[in-house]
């Protein structure tokens, strides 16, 4: 495997989450496989679970992990070609990438979109600019319109907790103080169209996903019908697509509560705002995964690690 950018660069599903899971009881079992590697982590945008499981991740492997805040850190970069540099920006990704991979034997790289201007943020040029011009394998940790790792976890997470052989999974919108992006609920979205589940999306007019993203998954707009039967109930709030970036609603009622969900598990990737997203009640209860969930990332990221160090 040369690059980790998207869900779909999973061959089969099945097989990665029975892999993580044995990477899970033995962290350490491939320490030697990343002896006198590198990996750079850049972050362009702010993390805590993604920054610390991606670095641990690459420690159990015998790694060592460079971590660079880039719009803090670096020179400003320039992303588009042909561009005038007589602006803010000092650097162009062209040499950038080319020098980095110099010095790393795997990129990875967390970069948020604009939600300002949909074609940029899908053209994924910040990600695919490092795909371009490194020469090294490249890892995503979230991007403007995917979360690649995230899902994975996620979807080990629900493997790990199931009920039964296919479990009814829900994912649901919920209200939030500001616009937040796709990433994550494309992921997911993909993520459970890979497995053997029954699948659908709850959102409010006007919060559909991107169609290409969805595809033939049921989306509900009632909140309450969706949740009938869950197992697993997957909450994110995301900002309008149609209307790109906007927030058109912060209905409050459709807040995650105890008596909504009833006994089905609860899921967030985190961060996740208490009593706007999901009342204390479903966090602190027994059936919330959220621990468990990140501590999964860990062994998500090892994956893509492993397998990329195996193939390069």
């Amino acid at each position: 495997m040369k690059q980790y950018t998207s869900i779909n660069d999973i061959d089969d599903i099945n097989s990665w989450i029975e892999e993580a899971k044995e990477i899970k009881a033995n962290p350490l079992k491939n320490i030697e496989l990343g002896k006198n590697k590198t990996i750079g982590l850049l972050f362009f945008n702010s993390s805590l679970r993604t920054r610390l499981s991606t670095q641990k991740a690459a420690l159990n492997l015998g790694m060592n992990p460079i971590v660079m805040n880039v719009s803090g850190d670096a020179w400003g970069i320039e992303f588009e070609d042909g561009t005038i540099m007589n602006g803010t920006t000092a650097e162009h990704i062209k040499e950038a990438a080319a020098v980095v991979s110099q010095y790393c034997d795997v990129i990875a790289v967390r970069a948020f979109p604009t939600l300002t201007d949909k074609e940029k943020d899908e053209s994924e040029h910040v990600l695919t600019s490092f795909v371009k011009f490194a020469s090294v394998p490249i890892i995503s940790m979230e991007s403007a319109t995917g979360h690649p790792l995230q899902g994975l976890t996620d979807a080990i997470t629900i493997s790990e907790n199931s009920p039964k052989k296919r479990p009814k999974v829900v994912l649901s919108w919920a209200p939030h103080v500001k616009a937040l992006p796709h990433a994550v609920a494309n992921s997911f979205v993909q993520a459970m169209q890979k497995m053997d589940v029954e699948f659908v999306i709850a959102n409010p007019e006007g919060y559909n996903l991107s169609s290409e993203i969805t595809k033939n998954t049921p989306i509900l707009h009632n909140q309450e019908e969706a949740f009938k039967d869950a197992d697993f109930v997957y909450t994110k709030n995301w900002s309008s697509y149609d209307d790109y970036g906007k927030v058109l609603s912060t209905d409050p009622t459709w807040m995650i509560t105890k008596e909504k969900i009833g006994n089905a598990k609860f899921m967030h990737c985190l961060p996740v705002r208490r009593n706007v997203v999901v009342e204390d009640a479903v966090l602190d209860s027994d059936n919330s995964l959220v621990i468990e969930q990140a501590n999964n990332r860990t062994f998500a990221a090892q994956l893509v690690l492993k397998k990329i160090l195996e193939n390069n």
